[in-house]
Order: C-alpha cells, then structure tokens, then sequence
C-alpha cells in the first residue's frame, strides 16, 4: 500500500492507475558527450486520489530539474500557434481588453500566445520558469518575468503593482507539483472581476484514447473538471464556462473568477460537464481500473509491428522528439535495433539523442535522404500537420505510422479528418 499523500488534498494514494516503471525524464535530450553515461531513471507510477479524484505521478525530482532549461518551444507547432491567435482574437472582445487591460500568461514559453495580443495593442506578461526560452519571448517584443508562480511571487507581483485582467494558462495546471500553492498564485494575482483561462488535456479523453503516452515526470497532474473544481474550491475561485477542444487528444478550458465576482455568471457548459463526468464514472474507482491492460495492449501492437517490418527488412523512422514520444518508446523498450532515427523541426533539439531510447534526432530533410519504408508519428496529436507536411515520403512508398490508441498505418493524404490536429 502507498505511503504517498495526494498533494491536492493530502489523502492517502492507495489506488493505482497505471505503472509505466522506471523512465529518464522526458526532456532530458543527450549531448554526445552524456551517450557512454548511464542516464539516471525515475518512478513513473501514475495513481488516483479516491477523495477528490486527482491523478497524479510521485514528485520524483524537484521542477527546476525539468523546467530551468527547457527543450520544448511552443513556435515550432504552426497549429498550436495557429491555436493560441483564435483565442487572443477571442478572448480580446469577449472580455473587452484593450490598451488598459494587462493579459498575464502563466508557462509563456517563447511567446508563441502573448505575441497575438501585443499585436492587437494588449499589455501583456510573461510567467516563464525556463531562462532559455522566455529569452525568445523577450526576442520578439513579449516582456517576459523568469519565475515560478506561487503564493510569493504573486504576493510580490501585486505588490508591484502587478494584477490582471486575464490570466492564460496552456497546459501548465498539470506541471505543478504543489497545486495549492500554483492556484493560491493565480487567484493573488486576479483582479476582483478578473477572468482565469486554464486548458489542459482531459483525462476523460486520456483514458478514452488509451494517451498514456502523455504521462510523464513533468505533468505531475492528469486532469477533470470534477479535480479542477475541487482544487479552485479550495481557493476562493469558481469555474463559469467550459469549452471542449481538440488539442492535445481531447482538452477542457475552464474559465474561472473570483467565488465572490457578480462579473461572469455560471453558464450552462459547466453543469454539462458536470454531467458528462459524472455519467462516464470519472468519480467511481471502476472508472479507473483496466486502464494499465488497454496500456499493455497498446505496447504490444506497436513492438508486433516493429517486428514485422524488421523480418521483412523494411526500414523505420520516426517523427517529432516529442516528450510523449519518448514515454512510448521507453515503455516498449524501443532502441535504434528498431527504429534508426527521429527527426523533429526544432533546431533546439537536432544533434541531440532521445532519452533512454537513444535515437539520434535530426533535421526533417533526413527523411528524404534515408526514404524510410515507415515514420512513426508519435506526437499523434500533431499527425494531420505532420503527415500533410511530409506527404512526400509517399513519393518512394512510404507510410505513416500511429501506435495510439491502436496501431495504425496509413499512406500520406490518407491522415483521418476523425484525428484533429
């Protein structure tokens, strides 16, 4: 049994989800120097809170281990940009921003969101953990503070003078390890009629869709409204609207205020959620057993095929040095015996080597170069962009392949509609 407490509640963690055992960090890229080095692993053991139903992995390291320098960058996926401008085009007139309103975003990485405000004349801020990155932001015209967010730097934030009128925060709600101290930030720095988006994926479509993939050591939360809700109860904020989106495999954005604002009366989204949650199980411990089984099934369809293709001495490549990628690949104990390389469009991470797999990443004009017989896409999130963008590999016979939630090979032009990007 678990000694673990939930660090949303603080309840005993007795109740797994699902044991993906020891795993490197999933942005812990490898310079050619660390390749003869064995590369430290961590627990990854995903369970539920029976309390308030948070899933959640240990705090295997602290976060200035995985966040100080950060490999990923927002900019390089053109439809998560393209993402990020419909809701500042949004969010702008809904909310009546403008020359006086203060946008603040929390995890701004390189500026890929704030950028659209500035250019419709809304002061903006950056919340960015990761120096590396937030100078990117900086680079082009997002002012950007390096920080953590959390009661004290909120405090000191206010303090300066600092509060906003939208608070934006992409998938970093499942970053955190102390939840309590991130949400106290957020609702410090909201002004009193202020509003607080927050996307993340939802775990009512993680288990739908088998994503396992996206469980790794820096997502420490696997979220629901029904978590969420709890989690802002416990700090004097309220959700009011919920809209379903297709990024990420299936993600919620939750928009919140302060309990006690009269400025955003609750909207029937919520309560339809509510609903939704509640018919599916989300809070009912069945819900959440059989999961680890859909997992194995997922492994053992993807390395059956690895298989196959190495007996009829066809050639595998992969696409995207995703964080979710490297889940994958190392649950299944996959190597270069299996796939020769991956390839990513980010120059940050070309040159370097995947985590624990070791496949050597480079520039996408490598498939054209090898004309590999397959590429497995595995930011499956991403494959309409990435199989319309490099449909060329149909020029030598080439396929792509898709290993969640279930192994699929499709030629290029054939990437399902019914698989949003």
């Amino acid at each position: 049994m678990s000694a673990l407490a939930c660090r949303l509640c603080g309840a005993a963690l007795t109740h797994s989800f699902v044991d993906l055992g020891a795993m490197p960090l999933a942005n812990s890229y490898l310079t050619a120097s660390e390749l003869d080095r064995p590369q430290p692993a961590y627990p990854l053991h995903a369970r539920v809170c029976d309390s308030c139903r948070l899933v959640q992995v240990e705090d295997a390291v602290p976060p200035d281990a995985i966040f100080s320098d950060y490999a990923y960058f927002s900019s390089y996926a053109h439809s998560w940009v393209a993402h990020a401008k419909r809701y500042a085009e949004a969010m702008t007139p809904r909310f009546g921003l403008g020359a006086d309103s203060l946008v603040v975003e929390v995890a701004s990485n390189d500026g890929y969101l704030l950028q659209h405000f500035v250019a419709l004349g809304v002061p903006v801020l950056g919340i960015e953990p990761a120096a590396n990155v937030a100078e990117a932001a900086e680079a082009i015209g997002v002012p950007t503070r390096v920080m953590f967010l959390g009661r004290e730097t909120a405090a000191a934030l206010v303090a300066e003078g600092v509060t906003a009128d939208l608070i934006a925060g992409n998938n970093v709600l499942a970053h955190v390890p102390d939840l309590n101290d991130f949400v106290a930030g957020l609702a410090t720095l909201l002004k009193p009629d202020g509003v607080l988006t927050m996307e993340f994926p939802h775990l009512m479509r993680l288990v739908e869709g088998v994503q396992f993939d996206t469980i790794y050591h820096e997502h420490f939360s696997y979220l629901s409204l029904l978590a969420v809700e709890n989690a802002f109860a416990r700090h004097g904020l309220a959700v009011f609207d919920v809209a379903e989106l297709p990024t990420h495999g299936g993600s919620l954005r939750v928009f919140a205020r302060h309990a006690g604002s009269a400025a955003h009366p609750e909207l029937p989204s919520v309560q339809a959620m509510r609903d939704t949650e509640a018919k599916a199980g989300l809070d009912r411990d069945a819900y959440y057993d059989g999961f680890a089984p859909r997992v194995a099934a997922v492994r053992d369809g993807l390395l059956a095929f690895l298989d196959k293709a190495h007996a009829e001495s066809k050639t595998v490549a992969a696409y995207g040095a995703a964080a979710k990628g490297n889940t994958l690949l190392n649950f299944c104990g996959v190597g270069p015996d299996r796939i020769e390389f991956v390839v990513d469009a980010n120059p940050h991470k070309q040159g370097h080597w995947l985590p624990g797999s070791r496949l050597p990443i480079h520039a996408p004009a490598k498939l054209k170069e090898a004309r590999p017989d397959y590429v497995l896409i595995l930011p499956w999130n991403l494959r309409r962009e990435i199989a319309t963008d490099h449909a060329y590999i149909g020029d030598w016979g080439g396929r792509f392949v898709v290993a969640v939630p279930e192994l699929e090979v499709f030629a290029p032009g054939a990437a399902d509609p019914a698989h949003p990007a």
